[in-house]
């Protein structure tokens, strides 16, 4: 039952990112919000997407078995970095 309860949370978790990230954007374009608007979209759905790679990555190891190949851990890697870069990159 956790199981379940912790799969659905983790979804709705995720949809709000992917939702709300795009929201953001639109928000910031079409309602003229302005870049902060947009900013914040573009980190909900960097870090959404990122964590998303590695998070399923991580979820098939764990429960289905899987081993990933070094293919598999480069693009979690190149994911990880490009959600680390938008989110921590200094800004001036």
């Amino acid at each position: 039952m956790m199981t379940v309860l912790r799969s659905v949370l983790l979804f709705v978790l995720a949809a709000v990112a992917e939702i709300g990230g795009a929201w953001l954007v639109w928000q910031g374009l079409r309602e003229n919000r302005g870049l902060l608007w947009i900013a914040a979209g573009v980190l909900a759905l960097g870090a959404y997407g990122g964590v998303f790679v590695a998070g399923s990555l991580a979820w098939g190891m764990v429960l289905d078995g899987f081993r990933p190949d070094r293919w598999d851990y480069i693009g979690a890697g190149v994911c990880l970095i490009g959600v680390a870069v938008i989110m921590y990159a200094p800004r001036g």
